[in-house]
């Protein structure tokens, strides 16, 4: 039996936009389970299981991380940054998922390693198929290294 690891990271502060994700999956071909932290400090606590996370079995990294910038604590450059700087972490697949389009923003990120940069779509619609497709594309489609 092949085990697809089906795990997203949503680094999201922003109460409206962690609810349209989950109903985005729910409503999806993609089965996947959705773990939210509100903050830079607290995402780098939960990939490396640190502090409130201490506890969390580290070997199980998500599939797929979408990342807001503009985030509480430390920005979303801040966590990129850290997660590529780490060998257990440096191939996970990040997407930056934001409402900024400024073009300094998609550069940094691009910069920084980023798998992919998305700008927030404003309609329901718009916002689900995107979630849909990003679920599709990086849980199912695209080949990673056995080991990352």
């Amino acid at each position: 039996m092949l085990m697809v690891n089906n795990k997203i990271l949503l680094v999201e502060d922003n109460d409206d936009d962690i609810e349209l994700v989950q109903l985005a999956l729910n409503t999806g071909y993609v089965n996947s389970q959705l773990d939210v932290v509100k903050d830079g400090e607290e995402a780098l606590e939960y990939l490396f299981c640190k502090k409130r996370y201490k506890d969390k079995n580290c070997d199980e990294l998500p599939a797929l991380i979408l990342l807001d910038l503009n985030l509480p604590k430390l920005n979303g450059f801040e966590v990129l940054k850290e997660i590529r700087a780490n060998e257990k972490t440096s191939f996970l697949p990040v997407t930056i998922f934001t409402s900024s389009s400024q073009e300094k923003d998609i550069v940094d990120s691009y910069k920084l390693r980023a798998n992919s940069y998305i700008q927030k779509p404003v309609d329901f619609e718009s916002f689900r198929e995107t979630i849909q497709n990003l679920g599709l594309y990086w849980l199912i489609l695209n080949k990673k290294p056995i080991d990352n």
